[in-house]
């Protein structure tokens, strides 16, 4: 498995294209806001010559999603997203005016395909399982492949800390419980977080005050 990191927008946030020896690919959480960072994204599409299957969203937020249409324009993608978070996905430029203060025009793609829990995401030879993590939104979710030990977080767990929870659909209570969920994993997990370095499980235990087994 081949995983590109993108850090994208004003809040640095992780986009990930992820690919295997079969050049199909699926992209995760595209918040490509700047025209560099958009124009990064698809030269290494077209340059690699991948063929894109998913536009996968670990959560609704806007930092995580500017790209969305930009992809659908290109590749004709999709999102992807858990039905608990449509409402905040289709709300893209409420997010824009409250959070960041932009007037912005954003075209919200047609969502493609709401997530189940444990619903196996397919491209190339791998497979991603879709795992429920609610907490920083009532519908995030995580992307886990058991065969290559890699866990794409969104921003459940970050390196050292966990996201915010403050937020309009966010618990705290819900997040322990997730993250004690993602706990179980084994300890050499990698995992590719939506904000900062990438880390493992067995270092969140070991460092991270949030995380118990």
């Amino acid at each position: 498995m081949n995983i590109k990191n993108f850090t994208c927008n004003m809040l640095q946030e992780n986009c990930y294209v992820v690919s295997d020896e079969t050049k199909e690919c699926v992209i995760i959480d595209c918040g490509a806001y700047y025209d560099d960072e958009q124009q990064a994204i698809v030269s290494y599409i077209k340059d690699n010559e991948l063929v894109p299957r998913h536009l996968l969203v670990t959560h609704g937020h806007l930092d995580h999603n500017f790209g969305n249409d930009m992809l659908n324009r290109e590749f004709g993608l999709q999102p992807e997203v858990s039905t608990r978070d449509e409402h905040i996905i289709m709300n893209l430029t409420m997010q824009a005016q409250q959070f960041y203060n932009l007037s912005l025009e954003l075209n919200t793609p047609t969502i493609k395909h709401f997530f189940e829990d444990n619903e196996l995401i397919s491209f190339g030879n791998h497979k991603l399982k879709v795992l429920e993590t609610p907490g920083h939104t009532k519908g995030s979710v995580c992307f886990y492949c058991a065969e290559e030990n890699v866990l794409f977080s969104g921003d459940t767990l970050f390196r050292g800390s966990i996201g915010r929870t403050d937020l309009r659909g966010g618990s705290m209570i819900q997040i322990i419980q997730s993250l004690r969920f993602l706990a179980q994993l084994p300890d050499e997990t990698i995992v590719f977080s939506g904000h900062g370095p990438s880390t493992t499980i067995g270092n969140e235990l070991a460092h991270n005050p949030y995380m118990d087994r």
